[in-house]
């Protein structure tokens, strides 16, 4: 209100109506200014103010309430921001905070207000599912800033289709994104690029599902590199190039035909459109090599290749590019025992192969080393025709008898049956020793199974043709040592290896059970030569009136050893009968004290199956 004495002590000629139109005038500025109609005077709502000045780094502001506001001067440099601080004069919209502090002041905000008009801003704009574009600001905990007009979150595991190794690469970058969820009271937004990317890759993939056809060839991009192939991204869809599709030559590892983000034409080799799954090939957009391969190879054609691969049971031989062939290891040499093929061959080697058979369903070629060199068991017969003398080294001994290695490559089987006429060898190791160098008579050559017979004890006279006949004649006193004792008599060593047969009822004048009653395992008994039977190797002997030389007309058959065990497992059921019974098959064999025994079952008799003594020496023998 305008004080009227004052106005008339300076001027008396002031009048009453200027003096009522200043009060006018003057009560209408203050009910404007307190009651201006655009200004909101709550706390969190935006207002205008006008800078009144800059003191220092402050900013004071009059928002037209009746305290003014300061705000420091940094809110207008945040963000990297080009824009020039405010001057006294400049129009601001600002947040207005707090109404009155504790000291009567008021609290405004110039950078809230920029961001909450930014916020609503993107609300009026945009909803979920919108695409948006912004600048990747900086990495945060779990993710990506992303600036599309207010601040954005963009989790890792949003990115991208597959995971980056590191999403460093993507800062300062503009990227699209899709709006996932905003949450409007904590003023959140989260968005995705792999969402965007998902759903333009599905309508992609649809288009291009329609347009694919078998034997197509397309463009693609190689995505991802596994040890079983390559995944190509044809613009929607990823198609798989195999290992095995990737060229008509052996391909190992993958990284050496094809790379991450390269750009290849690929032949559409199978469609799966139900699970959405294509196969791609780079082989087949050139025709196969295998096509007239027989006309190329013919069975027992010669070609030179090279080892591209080993493995423990042969080589793989490239004869071109995508045709490789099988060298078996039992085809690299006539002679050699090979055990590994790099015993022979390694990779990169020059070879010369021979076809030996073609599978052209299964795309195999079995291929020979050895058939382009010489035989050597081609000139074996006619080299070492039996009756051959030959020597050789002990190269390996089995259960059977011993291999002799007569050349490289050739070893022929000394067969323990071979060894001694008079001893029975049970092991060679009891004649031979690996390593020994052995002459030897070739008995016979198998060429078709590569197989030679030798023969040690071929190299002398057979003693049981005239030595021990000689002798050992019917009736003729002797001395020996008691071996082996069956139930059916006893075992007599007459010479080192030599043995007769002492049967059960030649060892006494009365009639005994057992040879036990009598004698025992390394007794030195006298005794007779009742027979020599050259034809069957055996000697029967007796220690009845050893002293008379006389022969009994009737001579107990000599058992085989055949019948040895058949007495042996009768004894054991005997043991199991009851007392009388025993008895009673007692008495009965007591009438029937000689076993007629038959010629042919005289085989393998036990006596007379050892050595001649100083008439024939064999390699390994002792010396007495």
């Amino acid at each position: 209100m305008v004080n009227r004495n004052l106005l008339r002590q300076f001027d008396s000629h002031v009048d009453d109506s200027f003096l009522s139109e200043s009060d006018d005038i003057f009560n209408q500025e203050i009910q404007d200014w307190v009651n201006r109609p655009d200004q909101d005077y709550d706390a969190n709502k935006i207002v205008t103010g006008k800078v009144l000045e800059i003191r220092g780094d402050d900013v004071v502001i009059d928002i037209g309430y009746k305290s003014e506001g300061v705000i420091k001067i940094d809110e207008w440099r945040e963000d990297g921001s080009d824009a020039p601080p405010p001057k006294a004069g400049d129009t601001v919209e600002v947040l207005l905070e707090t109404v009155e502090g504790e000291d009567g002041t008021i609290a405004l905000s110039y950078r809230k207000a920029k961001r909450q008009k930014e916020w609503n801003a993107i609300l009026a704009k945009h909803k979920e599912g919108d695409v948006v574009s912004g600048k990747v600001l900086k990495k945060i905990k779990g993710g990506l800033l992303v600036n599309i007009g207010v601040n954005v979150f963009l989790p890792a595991s949003q990115v991208d289709i597959r995971r980056p190794q590191s999403i460093d690469e993507y800062l300062d970058r503009t990227i699209e994104c899709v709006i996932l969820k905003i949450d409007e009271q904590r003023r959140n937004i989260v968005v995705s690029r792999r969402k965007l990317i998902e759903d333009r890759r599905r309508l992609q993939k649809d288009k291009l599902m329609s347009e694919l056809e078998v034997s197509q060839v397309r463009k693609g991009i190689v995505k991802n590199i596994a040890e079983f192939g390559a995944f190509v991204d044809l613009g929607g869809i990823d198609g798989l190039l195999h290992i095995t599709d990737m060229g008509w030559h052996r391909v190992t590892n993958p990284r050496d035909v094809v790379q991450i983000d390269q750009e290849l034409e690929v032949y559409i080799l199978h469609i799966d459109r139900e699970k959405e799954k294509i196969a791609l090939s780079l082989k087949h957009k050139t025709p196969s090599p295998w096509q007239n391969i027989e006309t190329k190879y013919p069975i027992n054609s010669r070609h030179n290749g090279e080892v591209v691969n080993i493995m423990p049971y042969g080589a793989f031989v490239k004869l071109e590019p995508g045709i490789e062939g099988l060298v078996h290891i039992s085809e690299m040499s006539w002679v050699k025992r090979i055990a590994d093929p790099k015993e022979l061959v390694q990779i990169g080697d020059k070879v010369e192969v021979q076809v030996l058979n073609i599978n052209h369903d299964k795309k195999e070629i079995s291929l020979g080393m050895k058939q382009c060199q010489a035989n050597p068991w081609g000139e074996v017969a006619k080299k070492y025709p039996p009756g051959t003398i030959i020597t050789g080294t002990v190269r390996n001994l089995t259960n059977y008898g011993a291999f002799i290695e007569i050349e490289e490559g050739i070893d022929g089987l000394l067969h323990v049956s071979d060894m001694s006429y008079v001893r029975k060898v049970s092991n060679p190791s009891e004649v031979v020793q690996k390593g020994q160098k052995l002459t030897c008579v070739v008995l016979s050559v198998d060429q078709e199974r590569k197989r030679v017979a030798l023969g040690l004890k071929q190299m002398g006279s057979d003693p049981w043709e005239t030595d021990i006949p000689a002798r050992f004649t019917p009736g003729q006193k002797t001395h020996g040592k008691v071996t082996k004792l069956t139930n059916f008599g006893v075992f007599v060593e007459l010479e080192p290896g030599l043995e007769g047969l002492l049967h059960i009822s030649e060892l006494s004048d009365n009639k005994i059970e057992s040879p036990e009653e009598v004698v025992k395992v390394g007794d030195d008994v006298d005794v007779k030569v009742l027979r020599v039977d050259a034809k069957d190797r055996k000697i029967g002997l007796s220690m009845k009136n050893v002293d008379d030389g006389l022969v009994p007309d009737i001579i107990p058959d000599m058992p085989t050893e055949e019948m040895e065990a058949a007495a042996a497992a009768e004894k054991t059921e005997k043991a199991d009968k009851p007392e009388k019974a025993d008895k009673a098959d007692k008495a009965d064999k007591a009438d029937k004290p000689f076993v007629k025994v038959d010629k042919e079952k005289k085989e393998g008799l036990r006596g007379g199956t050892g050595t001649a003594g100083p008439l024939f020496a064999l390699p390994g023998d002792k010396k007495e």
